[in-house]
């Protein structure tokens, strides 16, 4: 079979790795267009140059191998730059005939196995740097292979934006689709940036995928959170769904419901969310803003999740909650104050001074004190406790004097409701006081009984009797 027979339309599976010894060569004669009479000489010959061009960038260096030659893989490299160019300067559209070796070309360039994870398993490590003497080098994350990658990721841009898509349908499927998705596990962040850009692209133009598109992100989210936690590209995929939020109409669909319930508030619970909760809370602030309801639903999944012992979590999700109490709706303020007031009243007598300190800031957002308003009589003896427990035995001296100020501000809000508070507090401790001196009184008691009785049962026994033999 003649070898330009070899580009069909599923060559873009992934494919064994290739060097420039045994790869083989391409060629196509002018007769490929020559069916085309409205074509001019100057389209014919510049067609025959972009597969000219393909037969040389098909050929796989890993640039790893010893005997992979240097000077081939800089012609490689000259030669997708040369073919960039050309489609990025053709004003008529590619010819059917070179848009399948193309992708092909393509595929076997980006679809390739990608290199074992530098860490062992996901950690909190990797994205906090907590033990950087253990830090691997982060240049060992990138592909030695983007010299050509790059220019390949670019073409393939330039191809999606610039081609009809019934053109390029046969070729973007989902097979296609699920191996693009597959290569977001690679760690060169380059190459993330590229990927993400693609998949953009191709779910803003081939509406026919995109139900099919975010099924598949959704996957990879579940499969990270329940499974691995380990993903590279949590955070560009991310980004890719905080546009496709952006663009949802309202009221939104069912199904956009519950991504945000199952996919996007369980994505809260990972150790390493620090990597990715810029995105993360974006995408939720846009669920809120579009249908401000699905604020309660939002604040209660943060709260089931909410992290024991990572106190850069819980810096991170007191300022989240701090911004969802500014959009979501005023008529559900009454039911979150008592939760939400009661975890701030937690994080902000917390031992980690920055957790703390970040805890009694939230008093200073207006949308904040006015939701503790609306439910004074349950939120001020919880809150006011926690202030007067700060007070007497929090170790930092910059959280005993916010604490103080919050105090006047609670004292100016209702000065009568916060004396109560007080003399409940103090009743409380009395009461507890005393309920410790009798708890103190009866074991004494129980303690001097049993000492009587052992001396009883001591003067009872018979003398013992010693025989020798």
């Amino acid at each position: 079979m003649r070898e330009n027979l070899l580009f069909t339309e599923k060559c873009y599976q992934p494919v064994k790795t290739r060097t420039s010894k045994n790869a083989p060569r391409l060629s196509f004669s002018q007769s490929t267009f020559s069916s085309s009479s409205s074509s001019s000489s100057s389209y014919v010959s510049e067609n025959e140059k972009i597969l000219s061009l393909i037969s040389h960038c098909i050929i796989i260096f890993t640039c790893t191998d010893p005997s992979e030659s240097p000077s081939q893989q800089e012609l490689k490299r000259q030669n997708l730059i040369d073919l960039l160019s050309i489609i990025k300067a053709s004003k008529k559209p590619l010819h059917d005939q070179v848009i399948s070796p193309l992708m092909a070309m393509i595929s076997a360039n980006i679809f390739r196995p990608l290199p074992p994870p530098s860490k062992p398993s996901s950690s909190i490590t990797a994205d906090l740097d907590l033990f950087p003497d253990n830090e691997e080098n982060p240049i060992s994350k990138l592909s030695r292979m983007w010299s050509h990658l790059q220019l390949v990721y670019e073409i393939l841009l330039r191809l999606v934006i610039n081609t009809d898509t019934r053109k390029l349908g046969p070729y973007i499927d989902h097979p296609f689709l699920v191996s693009l998705l597959s290569l977001f596990q690679s760690e060169d962040p380059r190459e993330l940036e590229s990927l993400k850009n693609v998949y953009h692209r191709i779910y803003s133009r081939f509406t026919l995928h995109r139900s099919f598109m975010r099924k598949a992100m959704n996957d990879v989210f579940l499969n990270y959170v329940f499974e691995t936690e380990r993903h590279s590209g949590v955070r560009e995929l991310l980004e890719i769904w905080g546009s496709i939020i952006n663009g949802f109409t309202v009221p939104l669909k069912e199904e956009h419901k519950l991504f945000l319930m199952r996919v996007l508030i369980p994505l809260h619970k990972t150790k390493g969310m620090q990597g990715y909760h810029r995105q993360l809370a974006y995408c939720v602030s846009q669920f809120v803003h579009k249908e401000p309801v699905l604020g309660g639903v939002v604040v209660r999944g943060i709260l089931k999740y909410w992290p024991v012992t990572n106190c850069q979590k819980e810096v991170l999700l007191i300022g989240e909650l701090e911004e969802l109490v500014e959009i979501i709706d005023t008529d559900q303020y009454r039911k979150l104050a008592l939760p939400l007031c009661t975890q701030i009243t937690r994080c902000f007598n917390s031992w980690n001074a920055q957790v703390a300190e970040r805890a009694l800031y939230v008093w200073n957002n207006e949308h904040f004190v006015k939701m503790a308003s609306m439910a004074m009589e349950e939120v001020f003896p919880i809150v006011v406790e926690g202030m007067e427990r700060n007070l007497k035995w929090h170790w930092s001296k910059s959280v005993r004097q916010l604490t103080e100020n919050v105090k006047v501000m609670f004292i100016e809000m209702d000065q009568i409701l916060y004396s109560k508070c007080l003399e409940e507090i103090k009743r409380r401790e009395s009461t507890a006081r005393q309920a410790e001196i009798k708890r103190k009184e009866k074991w004494d008691r129980i303690e001097m009984a049993a000492a009587k009785n052992h001396r009883f049962v001591q003067q009872k026994q018979p003398p013992y009797i010693f025989v020798s033999h």
